[in-house]
This record gives structure tokens, sequence and C-alpha cells, in this order.
């Protein structure tokens, strides 16, 4: 079974940013992904990225606030979205 997108979602804003979601299911949990999920959340604007979170191979959970790399704690779905929206909020200063 290969991985299956349970959700994508992708938003062109009025300052030219993007903002695109995309999750996986993967066949099987892994001691990398325990989760069993596979993810790229990306804010950006004019080539460049602002947000990221995702979990690429050999990385596992982690996060991108500007060329800051850091850990991410996965909890669930939910707040890994959550997450990340309020992190693009703070990114545009505050703006919704």
């Amino acid at each position: 079974m290969k991985a299956r997108r349970i959700f994508y979602d992708k938003a062109l804003l009025p300052d030219g940013a993007i903002v695109e979601m995309v999750i996986w299911q993967l066949p099987a949990p892994s001691p990398e992904r325990p989760h069993g999920l596979k993810y790229s959340l990306f804010y950006g604007r004019d080539g460049r990225r602002i947000v990221a979170y995702d979990n690429e191979r050999g990385k596992g959970d982690h996060k991108h606030i500007g060329a800051v790399e850091s850990p991410y704690h996965f909890t669930s779905v939910e707040q890994l979205v959550a997450d990340f929206l309020a992190d693009v909020q703070q990114a545009n200063g505050g703006a919704s």
C-alpha cells in the first residue's frame, strides 16, 4: 500500500504569499514517524520559505521559522495545523 493523501489545502493570499498544507497517511507507523503520517506545511512569499513544518525522512518532526530549524513535538493533526497557522500569523505581524 502506498501513502494516501488525506488533506490538501492551498491558498494564495492578497500579498502574493502562498499557504500550502498536505498530509499523507502512511501504510504503517515507523520509528521515525510513529504517528503514521507524512506532512508538509508551507508558508512563503517571493520564492522564499517563511514558515514550514515537515517530517522529512532522516529529520523527523520539525519546523522552520525563517532560517531557524527546530524540533516539533507532534500530538495531533489538529494541533499541527493550529500551531502552523499560529506561526504564520505571528510571521505576518499578527495580521489575520
